[in-house]
């Protein structure tokens, strides 16, 4: 075996990177950062409601989703410079590292400009005209959109500098960061509530601790890699293969967000911001249940991308237990969610919120359960080198959601909006899987049994979303709990796998019964 680099030993061989061990801590370390700013959120959604007013709060989430489009408009830059940055760490090639850092951060901050400049431009549209914002507030919220556009290049060139840490291995750095301003988001605004009530205050502590969040990455990075200190140029050499591999994921990166968002937007032009809150806040709770697959699927791009090419085998083995896993993570959750999605909301929000979001959250959730497991076919394609593949679909599917949004919104309000997002999730899941099955060692019996097990998950959220009796809610979800277990044990998880957690048990528990 080769001597590992004390440094970086995580770098050092391709085998390393592909270890349980390492997708363990740093998948840990990423469920953490995203985890914290939800714990907080459900707290503090209710405050800021009661606080803001239902009306404002509408805009609040429209101006959460602006920040969210336009940081993933990077032009797939973040995710090229990772993988460029981690290969020349891999091949010991380092001496051109700090001018490929810089000459990516300075690509990202021209576009994060341009951004900047459209979104400022678009948003007098936006408020007057597109979106149906009370006349009262359209002031406020069109400073507010001034504001964000101004952080947009910070927001932008932020993602290259996680994506320097990243490539050293080192996400517990990057969520030591994270987690703060994660959790200012919505404690930012909830300091403000006691002084003003007003969008642009509260936005202004979105976009002071965007800016904060940027200094604070750099100066990690900078620590981590001097030599970024001393060579701060571009390299035009250096421009072509950034934009090379980031060209196809800038489509997935506009694309996919704006199908993301856009649903919300078009609830605010057709038919009011208070429908937005009824729809965003349930969409923005559940859509964190994401943050299981996300913290996996994270750490296991960089493991695909050495898999395939060094063992595709063992990709198929990584791929086989990210789906399992990640079944395993979200299926009582989301179970618990669509069961007691009423209830759950009247505790929370109160029973009108309840009355006008339940049918949405148990649709949204059974949505976020089928896209939470395509994330690792779709991280396995990004790992594979085929950004192109995602970034066609996207494009395909596009006007086809549009139209069908536009539709159903008209028909069915916000129930219908959850409706077409669903079927759209269900549509992404089997391509990916059938690009999946083109790319791996993996037999059709294997895919066929994991969309076997999603389609019956999907017919027990269907048997507890049709319960209203909470009595037999309970008595259904308890006999669910107690048989999944055993069900997981005999028919999900395979001989290694349950290895894997008997030694987990023996080494977690077995000492101290000794």
């Amino acid at each position: 075996m080769e001597k590992q680099n004390v440094t970086d030993p995580v770098l050092d061989s391709a085998g390393t990177l592909t270890h349980g061990h390492v997708i363990a801590r740093n998948t840990v370390w990423n469920m953490i950062g995203l985890g914290a700013p939800l714990l907080v959120a459900l707290f503090a959604i209710p405050l800021l409601i009661r606080g803001m007013g239902t009306d404002r709060f509408g805009v609040l989430t429209l101006a959460w989703a602006v920040i969210g489009y336009f940081s993933l408009f990077d032009l797939g830059l973040g995710r090229a410079l990772t993988k460029l940055v981690a290969e020349r760490l891999g091949t010991g090639q380092t001496e051109d590292l700090p001018r490929l850092v810089w000459t990516a951060l300075m690509i990202m901050g021209l576009f994060g400009i341009i951004g900047a400049l459209v979104a400022a431009a678009l948003s007098p549209w936006l408020v007057h005209h597109v979106l149906k914002i009370p006349r009262a507030l359209q002031d406020e919220t069109l400073k507010s959109f001034y504001l964000i556009a101004l952080s947009v290049p910070v927001v932008i060139v932020t993602i290259g500098l996680r994506g320097v840490l990243e490539a050293h291995q080192r996400f517990d750095l990057a969520n030591k960061v994270r987690i703060p301003f994660g959790v200012l988001t919505f404690l930012g605004p909830l300091a403000i509530l006691p002084f003003s009530n007003s969008l642009f205050p509260v936005v202004g502590m979105l976009v002071a601790g965007s800016f904060a969040a940027g200094g604070v990455f750099l100066m990690v990075c900078l620590h981590l890699v001097p030599e970024l200190r001393h060579s701060i140029r571009p390299k035009r050499s250096m421009i072509r293969p950034l934009i090379g591999f980031g060209s196809w994921m800038t489509v997935t990166n506009i694309v996919g967000p704006l199908m993301t968002y856009i649903d919300r937007f078009l609830i605010g032009a057709l038919i009011s911001v208070t429908a937005v809150a009824y729809y965003a806040t349930p969409y923005e709770v559940v859509t964190k249940f994401w943050l299981i697959p996300s913290a996996l699927v994270g750490v296991l791009f960089p493991a695909f991308s050495t898999a395939l090419a060094q063992d595709r085998q063992r990709a198929g083995r990584l791929f086989g237990r990210g789906i399992n896993y990640t079944f395993l993570a979200l299926f009582p959750l989301t179970l618990l969610v669509v069961a007691l999605a009423h209830e759950g909301l009247t505790v929370w929000l109160g029973r009108e919120f309840a009355d006008n979001s339940a049918f949405v959250l148990k649709w949204l959730a059974a949505g976020v359960f089928i896209n939470g497991i395509a994330r690792v076919p779709f991280a396995l394609v990004q790992g594979a080198g085929r950004p192109d593949l995602t970034a066609k679909m996207h494009l395909i599917q596009l006007p086809v959601y549009l139209s069908a949004l536009w539709w159903l919104i008209g028909v069915y309000g916000i129930q219908g909006v959850a409706i077409v997002w669903v079927v759209r999730v269900c549509i992404d899941s089997l391509i990916l899987f059938v690009m999946a099955r083109r790319l791996l060692p993996v037999t059709s019996v294997q895919i066929r049994s994991s969309l076997v097990r999603i389609v019956v998950a999907a017919g027990v959220f269907a048997a507890a979303g049709c319960l209203t009796d909470l009595l037999e809610k309970g008595l259904f979800l308890i006999a669910v709990l107690v048989c999944f277990p055993v069900i997981t044990w005999v028919w999900l998880l395979d001989g290694e796998d349950r290895d894997l957690f008997k030694g987990f048990f023996q080494l977690r528990y077995g000492k101290g019964m000794r």
